[in-house]
């Protein structure tokens, strides 16, 4: 890599941020794929949650054609409103139960980002379908140091039987390779640091967790020699994004620090026991989604998927006050105190989100808009009610402005179409030719 797309020191490496003192598409190669009308990288992110919505709280109570007017679940998206849609009557009918039987859970994952129908089977021979992430990823190849990023605040399973019949595989995956091979997710917040710092064999691993353990110095401390030495090659506006990138990047590996203070218990015969995972989940979510941004913020890639949790956790809530399981309060039958609690829920993981953006909307882009701006992140499940188990209507938000490709601000009915079609948009946006279905599209959803 070019010196100006990486600081080293000690062996270490660092990304650093898109500056406008240079060209984007000169600095990676990227001139019309993957880039926006100004040159800037266009980004491409999947953020999934499980178990569907309180639809009644979660889509807007205006109608489409007025101005978006958020429900009770949405408020922490207020702020945001320009930089979202709202989007309605999206299904994936292939996540039905059709010939197949109960797996509701296991077919939503599998189907979420394929639009095919799982193989039901707990062997191996496990069969749905590429997933349109590492569609985009295939076709971007070269353009990034990782052509697509797999995150999960869940457990990595790609074997044995899960729900009903169907394989772990399904229910634990939301990126598949191919039809037969699901992309294995990281879950552990001090792993992908490493990664984004560019340790990428065991030698340097193991030096950055001798430094870790014997003198806790960060691994900044290493590259910031070098970081002074960029500084002067860079204009007033791209120091000041150096140094509050920089600063963010500390904060995080402070947070992964302090998770891996804690005891380790005795590992399980068989199993691996991740290092560096935060003990509440709040801050396990904080932390993969600060790290998401800051590979979207450095261009690390154009293509991610995070898998808030499987669908069909049973997760409980305590720090909220909820110490039912999630998966046992979505069978409420209307029961008041039940559906309350699933909208908290809800309102949980759509908080954790909207920080999420807002990081990126304060974050400045190499053509001077934000990183959301040139951005494409659709979030949503595979689920629409909970209650019901049903896969039509799914609680869809569409955020980013995809380089000014996309109209925010809106609540938009798609009237019952599948979920397909929105990807198919969004491929095109992508400057991908030659994509003329996908999974079980029927078109496009061009009015986005």
């Amino acid at each position: 890599m070019k010196r100006r797309d990486l600081i080293r020191g000690a062996g270490l490496g660092l990304c650093v941020p898109l500056f406008e003192t240079w060209n984007a598409k000169t600095a990676h190669g990227a001139a019309n794929v993957a880039t926006t009308a100004t040159g800037a990288p266009l980004r491409l992110a999947f953020v999934y949650f499980p178990n569907g919505a309180q639809q009644a709280n979660w889509f807007p109570t205006n109608q489409p054609a007025e101005e978006l007017q958020l429900g009770p679940t949405m408020q922490p998206l207020e702020e945001l409103k320009k930089h979202i849609q709202v989007i309605s009557g999206l299904d994936q009918l292939n996540a039905t139960a059709g010939n197949d039987g109960p797996g509701d859970h296991a077919r939503a994952n599998a189907t979420f980002l394929t639009g095919a129908r799982a193989t039901k089977t707990a062997g191996a021979d496990i069969h749905v379908g590429q997933s349109i992430d590492q569609l985009a990823a295939t076709r971007l190849h070269g353009s990034t140091r990782f052509s697509s990023l797999e995150l999960s605040c869940d457990a990595v399973r790609k074997s044995g039987g899960c729900d009903s019949g169907y394989s772990c595989a399904y229910q634990y995956n939301l990126s598949w390779r191919t039809a037969t091979q699901p992309m294995a997710p990281e879950t552990n917040p001090r792993a992908l640091f490493e990664r984004l710092f560019g340790l990428t064999d065991s030698s340097q691993t193991a030096m950055a967790n001798r430094l870790s353990a014997s003198e806790r110095m960060s691994l900044l401390d290493y590259v910031l020699e070098d970081a002074n030495d960029l500084r002067k090659e860079l204009a007033v506006n791209d120091r000041r994004k150096l140094d509050e990138y920089l600063s963010s990047t500390r904060d995080i590996e402070r947070r992964i620090g302090q998770a891996s203070k804690f005891p380790i218990p005795d590992v399980p015969k068989d199993s691996v026991l991740p290092i560096g995972v935060p003990e509440k989940y709040a801050d396990h979510l904080s932390l993969m989604f600060d790290m998401l941004a800051l590979a979207m913020q450095t261009d690390a890639t154009r293509v991610a998927t995070l898998l808030m949790a499987a669908d069909g956790s049973n997760r409980a809530f305590p720090d909220i006050g909820i110490p039912e399981g999630h998966h046992y309060l979505t069978h409420h039958q209307n029961e008041t105190e039940s559906h309350e609690k699933v909208g908290k829920i809800d309102l949980f993981y759509l908080e954790h989100f909207a920080r999420f953006l807002k990081r990126l909307a304060d974050i400045s882009d190499t053509d001077g808009n934000s990183v959301l701006h040139n951005s494409m992140i659709v979030y949503g499940g595979g689920i629409g009610d909970g209650n019901k188990h049903n896969h039509d209507n799914l609680p869809i938000i569409l955020a980013g402005n995809g380089g000014g490709t996309l109209h925010g601000g809106r609540y938009h009915s798609a009237g019952s179409v599948p979920m397909t079609n929105l990807y198919l948009s969004l491929i095109d946006r992508m400057g991908i030719d030659s994509i003329e279905s996908f999974g079980d599209s029927t078109g496009r959803l061009d009015s986005i």
